[in-house]
């Protein structure tokens, strides 16, 4: 493979490893992301956290179901990993779909109609607009939220914003036979206005409902919790949740352990449908060297900064420093 191949095939990616997780619990939702090497935030020391803790678990949640969405086409253009309205996972009352998505113009989500149901969608990366036949328009960014409900009716579509990839999270949660017809609402959250709390290496961005004593002041027309949790190497976090509740969590990057100590980890895209009980524990159990490591890549070649990368390219190209074998060296034809 020549020096153009690989940058035809491969785009750069200069990210740090981060440890994310969401957790959406239902008959209500509850979202919980886990991040790991990021700043700590202020810590708000009036908080109690003592009745999410694991001294009230009487009977904590089990992984009962574990979804491995696949990559799919969806609207126009845009890729999406599908795990609840899925084969694997048709519905889990109340919630009708769960799709991770990157998009990248011109392709997304022109307009379509909704009706019943409400949609939640959380920006990681990018920015989304979103315009409606009512005359409603917005655009939402990293970390910002908008909760909408469709009610008796919408059409609208969801574009990305300026170049380069969008990416988030939209579930949809059902209403109630009588919230069907009500009128379309909108409920915007910039990241900023979020409500955070902090103890113990964990972190939570209360999105809607209630976590460390800190309430969300969104109304959900279907009860609901959505947490954003960070939760940093060595650190776990016990979280109440009501026993009628359906729960589920879902993995953005990185891996975590859910619902015992000894349970194997759940990797990035994984979603993870929990059993009865009143809570749920999760553990971070990254170790710190490897992970603190810089890290820059571009394809194949990974590096811990980009000088190294032009070095690697460098060499690679003229056949020094461990790549003095490659100008002569073919692989040979495989016999069938």
């Amino acid at each position: 493979m020549n020096l153009k191949s690989i940058k035809d095939r491969y785009l750069p990616r200069l990210s740090p490893i981060k440890f994310n997780l969401l957790v959406l619990f239902g008959f209500v939702c509850w979202a919980i992301i886990f991040h790991s090497f990021l700043p700590k935030i202020n810590i708000n020391r009036n908080m109690s956290s003592s009745s999410d803790q694991s001294s009230v678990l009487s009977k904590p949640r089990s992984v009962v179901k574990r979804v491995i969405p696949n990559a799919q086409n969806e609207g126009d253009g845009a890729i999406v990993r599908r795990s609840i309205g899925s084969m694997q996972l048709n519905r889990l009352d109340p919630f009708l779909l769960l799709d991770e998505f990157a998009v990248s113009p011109p392709a997304g989500f022109p307009d379509h109609p909704h009706r019943g149901f409400e949609t939640v969608t959380y920006m990681f990366e990018g920015a989304f607009t979103h315009q409606d036949f009512a005359g409603n328009k917005g655009t939402i960014r990293p970390g910002d939220v908008q909760w909408m409900t469709a009610g008796r009716g919408i059409v609208h579509s969801e574009m990305p914003a300026g170049d380069g990839v969008s990416k988030g999270l939209q579930l949809w949660i059902n209403l109630s036979s009588e919230d069907k017809m009500i009128e379309p609402r909108y409920q915007d959250l910039l990241k900023e206005d979020i409500k955070r709390a902090e103890t113990d290496g964990v972190e939570v961005r209360i999105i809607a409902g209630e976590s460390m004593g800190v309430k969300s002041p969104v109304f959900t027309r279907t009860p609901a919790m959505y947490l954003d949790f960070t939760l940093k190497p060595g650190s776990e976090w016990h979280q109440s949740i009501p026993e009628s509740w359906n729960a589920f969590v879902y993995m953005i990057e990185g891996e975590g352990v859910f619902g015992s100590s000894d349970a194997s980890p759940a990797e990035a895209h994984n979603l993870l449908v929990l059993g009865s009980g009143d809570g749920l524990k999760v553990w971070n159990k990254s170790s710190q060297p490897l992970r603190n490591e810089p890290i820059a890549q571009y394809g194949p070649f990974v590096m811990n900064t980009k000088a190294e990368i032009q070095k690697t390219f460098e060499d690679y190209h003229y056949h020094k420093n461990g790549f003095e074998k490659a100008s002569q060296w073919r692989s040979e034809p495989v016999s069938r």
